[in-house]
């Protein structure tokens, strides 16, 4: 009879069992709360890539309800190459240089997993997305953490994504002979910043010095708005092709989250570190998903310089509104909102709300005031202090992630239970 050791969960494992979006996912429910929190379109995407999908599925391929070539199905892995290849003005290899995956998670994890030795150091900016540094301690490294900090001054009803800055010194001191890769998120969730050129040439140095690693999570790199510079790709400054993975998503740039594909961009070598871990994964990705998305890349592909007809400009110039209008509910109630430059996120300091939220919990202020913001006003958002390490939690107390790519009815209807809540107050 067993003793129940054998019957635990792998030590690699614990410490990573508690999940913001299972918690807060299930509270918005509950409480039929109008959903600011987790980061999906409640809107249909582009009506050419579900029909797109429609006909892969039941059209007259058959082979396309099969399996297809593991490491990305030959359309789309080609699409991708010349869509990439436009972008970082250099010729991607299909078949060598590009990995399809499930969803940009999985590019993360064959990274992160094919990398990362026990006793390797990985530097996370935050905040960082929450499966960053989980995945770095499930391979056997260190994740080594610098904070963005934003700087609110005294008076201040907005900011800027811009306004949340990384320090030098501290990334500098973060970086070792044991570094073996660096994250960098841009543009970030939850902040929407998006590095300059100068932050980039910094990362860039810093790899270069030390010989690692940086991957370059860019799911957002559509959704840029027309007050922000334009996205870099940091595996396009000068020696850094050679030292970057580049990670995609379609969830992201189709409007598509339940699809998970995702890619990942890199020289064949690097590919290789991805290729071996997925392989032993996943294996391979749903077939007529990967056509549907080709189809998608090929169709914006043909009117990419267009960028009124091209999908993968105007998603951004419609959410513009949409941020507008979610920043004046905000400051109306007294918080002070950080306008990103790109992503479809808003972090708002609650500094300067009076709100008795104490739930009898050890947990962080910001995930009491949330869970009461649920409860009592309905409304769901996410604690951006789970984008945080434990010893920089703190930094995040005041901070709360709200979402705007949603229905301007949604929108509406949040905006509406923040003027009667500020009416109340």
């Amino acid at each position: 009879m067993s003793n129940g050791k054998k019957l635990q969960l792998a030590d690699r494992l614990k410490g990573t069992e508690g999940n913001v979006w299972v918690e807060f996912g299930k509270l918005a429910a509950e409480n039929q709360a109008t959903n600011l929190g987790q980061g999906f379109p409640d809107f249909m995407p582009p009506m050419y890539v579900v029909e797109a999908l429609q006909e892969a599925v039941s059209g007259k391929n058959v082979l396309l309800n099969q399996y297809t070539r593991s490491y990305g199905h030959p359309r789309l892995v080609n699409a991708l190459a010349k869509t990439f290849s436009h972008l970082m003005d250099r010729k991607i290899d299909a078949m060598n240089e590009v990995l399809v995956t499930v969803g940009a998670y999985g590019s993360l994890f064959c990274a992160v997993q094919g990398l990362i030795n026990p006793g390797d150091e990985a530097v996370i900016i935050e905040p960082f997305f929450d499966c960053y540094g989980p995945m770095v301690t499930v391979a056997g490294g260190t994740p080594k953490f610098v904070p963005l900090r934003p700087k609110i001054k005294p008076g201040d009803k907005v900011i800027s994504s811009k306004d949340w800055i990384l320090d030098p010194d501290e990334l500098a001191a973060a970086f070792s002979d044991k570094t073996k890769l660096i994250i960098l998120n841009t543009p970030n969730n939850p902040v929407g910043k998006m590095y300059s050129l100068e932050e980039m040439e910094m990362v860039a140095n810093l790899c270069k010095k030390h010989d690692a690693v940086c991957i370059a999570d860019e799911v957002y790199e559509w959704l840029v708005y027309s007050d922000s510079q334009p996205h870099r790709k940091i595996a396009t400054l000068p020696d850094m092709w050679e030292r970057t993975i580049t990670i995609g998503s379609a969830g992201k740039t189709f409007s598509v989250t339940g699809w998970k594909i995702g890619w990942a961009i890199a020289p064949a070598n690097l590919m290789k570190c991805l290729n071996t871990m997925h392989q032993n994964c996943c294996y391979t990705c749903p077939t007529p998903i990967q056509e549907a998305v080709a189809i998608g890349f090929e169709h914006e592909l043909s009117i990419i310089d267009n960028k009124k007809d091209c999908y993968f400009y105007n998603l951004a110039a419609e959410l513009e509104p949409k941020r507008k209008v979610l920043a004046k509910s905000l400051q109306e109630a007294g918080m002070i909102p950080t306008i990103p430059e790109g992503g479809y996120f808003m972090m708002a300091d609650t500094s300067n709300m009076k709100v008795d939220c104490e739930d009898g919990t050890d947990a962080p202020k910001d995930f009491k005031f949330v869970r009461w913001l649920c409860k009592n006003k309905k409304l769901a958002a996410i604690p951006p202090s789970a984008f945080y390490s434990k010893d920089h939690k703190h930094l995040a107390a005041n901070m709360v992630r709200f979402c705007f790519i949603k229905k301007d009815e949604t929108l509406e209807s949040a905006s509406k239970i923040i003027h009667d809540w500020v009416a109340t107050m």
